[in-house]
């Protein structure tokens, strides 16, 4: 990979409960000038999309972060979002439903959101919160509802992305390890170990880190 293609694979975030529009501009601004992209909350999209200086590509969450949303609620935020200006979604799954074993449900979820919209969704499981099992349950979920990608998390748990959680989701499909990446030689572990995406609020330091 070279730089570009590096820088290209960060999703450089800003996603916390106190971001103002000044936060998600400059998240803007720092990935338009490296080449990342930009994950950014969802009721800031449409302002995004407007922005000057706005990357090439702008996801925001749906569910956002505990996926306890109703169904059509999720739905209708993904097409809000899709319609705002959105490039991709970041969708997180009802990990209640999943530890109760309701899989169908958590799939009819997923697939309503991906049949909502024409971008692809990336689907947090919250890897931290779940056994192997149930993680391979979760991206048994996301492949049926035919989901783009596999997130390990939303950083609003304990815990978050870990070589072998990435190792045992990209068995599934391409995997956006998020969660506790802060340099490059951590996002480098990560595709090591088959990451294609970075989710990380580092991604200017991690970019940075690149060797010359």
């Amino acid at each position: 990979m070279n730089r570009d293609e590096f820088a290209a694979s960060i999703d450089h975030t800003v996603l916390g409960p106190e971001t103002t529009w000044g936060d998600v501009e400059s998240v803007l601004d720092e990935a338009a000038e490296y080449g990342m992209n930009a994950c950014i909350p969802p009721c800031y999209v449409g302002e995004a999309a407007d922005y000057g200086n706005a990357p090439e590509t702008i996801a925001t969450v749906v569910g956002f972060p505990h996926g306890q949303h109703a169904p059509r609620t999720k739905r209708d935020e993904a097409v809000g979002a899709w319609e705002a200006g959105a490039d991709e979604i970041d969708l997180v799954i009802n990990v209640g439903r999943l530890k109760a074993g309701e899989e169908e449900a958590v799939a009819a979820e997923i697939a309503d959101v991906v049949a909502a919209v024409p971008i692809p969704v990336k689907v947090i499981i919250e890897t931290a919160l779940l056994d192997a099992d149930e993680k391979r349950r979760a991206c048994e979920a996301a492949v049926d509802a035919d989901a783009d990608m596999v997130k390990t998390s939303t950083g609003f748990a304990e815990g978050g992305a870990t070589v072998p959680d990435v190792e045992l989701l990209s068995e599934y499909l391409p995997v956006k390890a998020s969660g506790g990446v802060g340099s490059y030689e951590e996002a480098m572990t990560m595709f090591d170990a088959g990451a294609v995406r970075i989710g990380a609020s580092s991604g200017v330091a991690i970019v940075d880190g690149y060797p010359e």
